[in-house]
């Protein structure tokens, strides 16, 4: 009897052991929105929760053109309302002037979402549906691309504009492994790692063609950045008391790096001490205020830049976006954030 009444106490403690690991494995693992993205050469990734409650965004009016208001009508989402996470993976496209431009978008959706309804639209606007691991595919067509929607649960949207079904397939494959912790890209494995805790925005990749010019180089402010296509970043916004910017630069060589942190420290130093009208929106006392916390430190290969964002910047920041719905002229599709 004592003997049994032992082992069963042995297997409820292996039991717990084992369920605490998983939850501590679970809370050090990816979101599940962007374990979701299949290989890609970029990531980006926003926890809209914490940033609606700082800076209530969603209470503020906006003006509505008349394919978003027709996407509301008919869905009853309103993305600025319902939206709570958004991940991004960015496809380098080979031919830069094809349709989907030199980058194309896989996107994984959180929030509240009607399933009925948001099926019935897609129905109705898509040029056909196809049917993969029991889930419907509406592919739509916007702009010369093909993008393709599914619904994967009653709280989560995945789309893909793509050329190819290859990565919307990729997301559903990933979504029936989704309680394993650490499923995820490659990228994701490599680099989440490096992303600070209480991050609710964060990017990781390359910066390739999408943001430098033929020659590998960014300019800003007149000023170019010798940032070459296999240097990595890794991009955060984190909360800890304050709102904190991080961006760090993985370059290549050690020589690179130092001469990208030059440059980065030329161009902060400028904005610093240029007069009124020298760099338009440099006057305003929340940029001042970000530029004079900025610090820039350089390691072996590696760059860092810190900086504390005002309330009052991150305000702008967050309600920027929600502006450009309404100047947008994308497809009914793109409302939903299928279309990018």
């Amino acid at each position: 009897m004592h003997r049994r009444t032992r082992v069963t106490i042995a297997i409820v403690v292996v039991v717990l052991l084992l369920l605490a690991g998983a939850i501590y494995l679970r809370k050090k693992a990816p979101p599940e929105a962007a374990r979701l993205l299949p290989e890609s050469d970029g990531i980006v990734y926003f926890n809209l929760r914490p940033l609606r409650a700082a800076t209530h965004f969603d209470q503020h009016p906006v003006s509505h053109d008349p394919a978003y208001q027709h996407f509301i009508d008919q869905t009853g989402i309103q993305v600025e309302r319902d939206l709570d996470e958004v991940a991004f993976a960015l496809h380098r496209m080979p031919e830069p002037n094809g349709p989907n431009g030199p980058v194309a978008f896989s996107e994984v959706f959180v929030g509240h979402f009607d399933g009925r309804r948001l099926s019935k639209y897609l129905a109705s606007i898509a040029k056909s549906t196809a049917t993969y691991a029991g889930h419907d595919i509406y592919s739509i067509p916007s702009d010369g691309r093909t993008v393709r929607v599914t619904l994967l649960g009653y709280d989560m949207v995945a789309a893909s504009n793509t050329p190819t079904e290859e990565q919307i397939h990729s997301i559903l494959d990933r979504y029936r492994t989704a309680a394993l912790p650490f499923s995820g890209s490659s990228l994701l494995a490599a680099h989440y790692s490096d992303i600070p805790l209480l991050s609710v925005a964060w990017g990781i990749g390359q910066i390739g063609l999408p943001l430098s010019d033929s020659a590998g180089s960014m300019r800003i402010m007149g000023m170019s950045l010798p940032l070459t296509f296999d240097a990595t970043f890794i991009a955060s916004i984190s909360w800890a008391g304050k709102t904190r910017l991080r961006v760090e630069e993985i370059a290549p060589t050690d020589v690179a790096a130092r001469t990208s942190a030059d440059s980065i420290g030329t161009i902060v130093n400028f904005a610093r001490t240029a007069e009124d009208g020298a760099a338009p929106g440099m006057a305003d006392a929340d940029t001042r205020a970000l530029l004079d916390s900025t610090q820039i430190e350089h390691y072996k290969n590696r760059v860092v830049l810190t900086a504390t964002i005002p309330p009052g910047l991150l305000g702008k920041l967050v309600n920027a976006p929600v502006d450009l719905e309404g100047a947008s002229e994308s497809k009914p599709a793109s409302s939903s954030g299928a279309n990018n």
